[in-house]
């Protein structure tokens, strides 16, 4: 052969050899879109259009170009990379690239015979259910006004008792739900209450009482059995987070003959909705061997943590610290504010001074608050400092600010209000630790309701206004025309705005004998 020839042709078999892949939606975009989008942007779920075929993508590509360069899509916001979340959305540099490279090829289809979508055909994110609830009643959510908080009922009433490992809801007021949490109500007041006042429901978000009879930690349903566990609560939902299934056999307690009650914030969109939610709920097999601890910090949503930020103050701090006093194993962790925080943390330190970054996310959004699970349950033995910091940025350069001109911002459940924590879901490592390890997180509460009502406050009146809380005994005190409530203007004055945020759970400006039982609940009972 003409050695000229031969050198010619060598020469394009490198070349060709080393020609890029191109870059096609049936080989490359779709595992990408299928994985990490299409949970969210089909029929039923919170994305405003489907991506699950090549048209659907296609017709949006300079979009999803623009959002996942900005990192706005998917939603994400922890990063810190001291654990490893599972379920983690973020592209990699790898993926955003191939999205770039498809686009500039003018978004080449490829073999679609071989791409499949998910099988979303049951509607529900994990698939079909064990069990779905259907709320009761159907309640008109108005356009305007003020947010609306309110307790709706599902009858479960199993014959049996049941370990959830996940629920997940279906509202029907979408654009209106700011947030709801589940709870579960074993003494049936819930459902003999609800619809009373004409409307679907329960007024307000604190219709629990302790639920049925305890009796050495166990939880006395109405039909007789007992739950050992304490564990009431059942998580949450807020717009644009995705449910997942508790790791391993974790799973939380829902006895039998009891119902679940679901406290929801509604924030009015501008039009009239109407809510009648669907709950989907998965069971797991049998119990779990280990239960959950919550640690909220700080607690009760930072109620007791001074949140008051003045208007124009950009980098407003609370912190809260909490020692574990048993070896623990960390499941999740998640992180509630509304809308001028910006930034949110919780690190660990360890015995020997070893720091771990638990959570960190710098740009707060309350439109994308989740719950992140740790790919492997992280291990935090006794002694280590857990330490939560939240930043709130009052100023008129927080475009979330939502006050134009900014205003003073104080706690409260009203979404232009303030609250803010962080909770990490742990496991005692030895199942006989969960009784101190409760313990320690209620003292926790005591002690920041120390600091939010010092010891000797306002003895002019009486005495100790913190032990009369504790003892049950502020009614009494106070009660000026002994109707058996406190009217706010029975409270004195310095101490109205810290008594009514703490005690008056319906906003009615009175506390009542049951609103103080219930913040004595919270607070873990009686001295």
């Amino acid at each position: 052969m003409n050695r000229f020839l031969f050198c010619t042709l060598l020469l394009l078999n490198f070349a060709s050899a080393g020609e890029p892949a191109k870059v096609d939606f049936a080989t490359h975009i779709a595992p990408i879109v299928h994985s990490k989008c299409s949970m969210c942007h089909r029929q039923g779920q919170p994305g405003p259009f489907e991506l699950l075929s090549y048209d659907d993508v296609r017709e949006r590509g300079l979009t999803i170009q623009a959002v996942i360069h900005d990192r706005y899509m998917p939603p994400w916001k922890p990063v810190n990379e001291d654990v490893e979340f599972a379920h983690d959305r973020r592209l990699t540099k790898a993926e955003i690239r191939l999205i770039d490279e498809w686009i500039d090829a003018e978004m080449p289809a490829g073999d679609l015979s071989r791409v499949k979508a998910p099988d979303y055909s049951s509607g529900w994110a994990l698939g079909k259910p064990d069990a779905i609830l259907k709320m009761n009643g159907r309640f008109m959510v108005p356009a305007s006004g003020r947010d609306v908080y309110r307790s709706f009922v599902f009858e479960a009433d199993f014959p049996e008792d049941k370990w959830v490992k996940a629920v997940e809801l279906r509202p029907t007021a979408r654009g209106a739900v700011h947030h709801a949490l589940f709870f579960v109500d074993t003494s049936g007041e819930a459902r003999s209450r609800d619809g009373q006042d004409g409307k679907a429901g329960l007024s307000g978000m604190s219709f629990l009482r302790q639920g049925g009879d305890r009796q050495r930690g166990s939880l006395r349903t109405r039909s007789g059995s007992s739950s050992t566990s304490g564990v009431r609560g059942l998580g949450g939902y807020v717009p644009g987070a995705m449910p997942n299934k508790l790791p391993g056999d974790l799973a939380l307690p829902l006895p039998k003959g009891g119902d679940i009650v679901m406290q929801t914030h509604f924030h009015p969109s501008g039009k009239v909705e109407y809510e009648q939610a669907e709950l989907a709920l998965y069971f797991a097999d049998r119990p779990p061997a280990r239960q959950i601890v919550p640690i909220q910090l700080p607690p009760l949503f930072g109620r007791l943590a001074g949140i008051d930020v003045p208007a124009g103050e950009s980098d407003f701090e609370i912190r809260e610290s909490f020692t574990l006093p048993v070896d623990v194993e960390a499941v999740q962790i998640s992180g509630h504010a509304h809308y001028i925080c910006r930034e949110m943390e919780l690190t660990a330190t360890l015995p020997g001074g070893t720091k771990i970054d638990m959570l960190s996310i710098d740009d707060w959004d309350l439109d994308w608050q989740d719950n992140y699970q740790f790919r492997e349950p992280v291990m935090l033995p006794a002694g280590t400092r857990l330490d939560a910091r939240l930043m709130y940025d009052n100023s008129a350069e927080n475009p979330e600010n939502p006050h134009s001109p900014p205003r003073r911002i104080k706690w409260g459940r009203e979404s232009t209000d303030e609250m803010g924590s962080v909770t990490l879901q742990v496991v005692a490592k030895r199942s006989s630790d969960r009784i101190k390890l409760q313990q320690a997180t209620r003292q926790l509460i005591t002690r920041s309701f120390s600091k939010a009502v010092p010891r000797g406050t306002d003895r002019a009146r009486g005495g100790n206004i913190r032990g009369q809380i504790l003892d049950g005994r502020l009614i009494q005190l106070l009660d000026r025309n002994k109707d058996g409530k406190l009217q706010k203007t029975e409270i004195p004055q310095r101490l109205q705005e810290r008594f009514l945020s703490i005690g008056d759970t319906n906003n009615d400006n009175v506390i009542d004998e049951q609103e103080i039982k219930r913040a004595l609940s919270a607070l873990g009972g009686t001295r």
